[in-house]
């Protein structure tokens, strides 16, 4: 018997989320103007990277129509759980302890399609930031849906005022280049800090003969950036054995190993690092307890009890 999945609760009002996340010390977002242009690994590989700091990190993968957050942490098999207490959802825990919430998690199965109109998508996501208990973190950050529409507009109208920095994520294309500045026209017009431009794709290393190819162009995101007067804070590289490990959900163990690749995805941890250490640096929140939870893909009768 399959079981329909509710994590709808009342609505809460545009701009009044934030202080759901006031145990947040760091929220970023990461944002494109188009698909497939490498967001959610952007924001994976920051997560991870910062955790691999030692810093509590969370990720939202507000991706609604496709969350592939998941798969790259190998976590695609994981069930969310309701606090007996709070009622509130516990996010999945995966590698490093990085606590993640998306809606793959209430899917049946990999190939679900999510059919949903922009109303049942924007209120998804207001309750996956009101009716989650992230609970201590100095990190997280969230994945929005590609373009500037109705979904992305929700998140960032509903923690108007709790953002602290908008990641945008490029290629470097012609194409993209015009995409890019209106993200960040989209992030300067809700009033969130531009922390600066990922340029994904930027070159291929030949693994034969070491030799580098700019497929698409070269330095276009560093362009973009110092046009639009916002920082630059990388580029990473294609590269096969990246892929690998993110299709195989070993997205932590890729970003351990001492390569050329790796050292380009935590370079853009550094600048972030660097560029919010003030925040990062605030005072520890107490300790959280470990719920009591249920299933939500249990049915009423059929709760599970135990610690996360």
């Amino acid at each position: 018997m399959s079981v329909k999945v509710n994590v709808r609760g009342q609505a809460a009002a545009p701009g009044s989320l934030a202080h759901a996340l006031k145990d947040v010390k760091l929220k970023l977002v990461t944002i494109s103007g188009k698909g497939g242009v490498g967001k959610s690994l952007v924001t994976a590989s920051i997560a991870v990277g910062f955790a691999m700091r030692g810093y509590k990190v969370g990720i939202l993968d507000g991706d609604v129509y496709g969350p592939t957050i998941p798969k790259m942490l190998g976590v695609s098999d994981s069930t969310l759980y309701v606090d007996q207490k709070t009622g509130k959802i516990i996010p999945v825990v995966g590698p490093l302890g990085i606590k993640v919430v998306s809606i793959e998690f209430a899917l049946p199965s990999d190939d679900t399609a999510v059919i949903w109109r922009a109303p049942l998508v924007n209120q998804a996501l207001r309750d996956f930031i009101a009716q989650v208990e992230w609970g201590p973190l100095d990190v997280l950050v969230v994945d929005l849906p590609p373009g500037t529409g109705d979904a992305p507009l929700t998140i960032a109208q509903s923690l108007q005022g709790g953002l602290d920095g908008s990641i945008i994520v490029t290629i470097p294309t012609e194409i993209s280049r015009r995409i890019v500045l209106k993200s960040i026209d989209f992030s300067r017009k809700l009033n969130i800090r531009v922390a600066g431009v990922v340029e994904n794709m930027c070159c291929f290393k030949c693994p034969d003969n070491g030799k580098i190819y700019y497929i698409f162009g070269r330095d276009a995101g560093k362009k973009i950036a110092e046009a639009a007067g916002v920082p630059f804070l990388g580029g990473i590289p294609i590269d096969p054995e990246f892929s690998q490990h993110l299709d195989r959900g070993r997205l932590h163990e890729f970003l351990a190993k001492d390569n050329e690749t790796a050292k380009a995805v935590l370079s853009i941890v550094n600048a972030l690092e660097e560029m919010y250490k003030d925040k990062l640096s605030q005072q520890a929140q107490p300790k959280e307890e470990k719920p009591k939870r249920i299933s939500l893909l249990k049915l009423p009768g059929e709760e599970e009890e135990g610690e996360s």
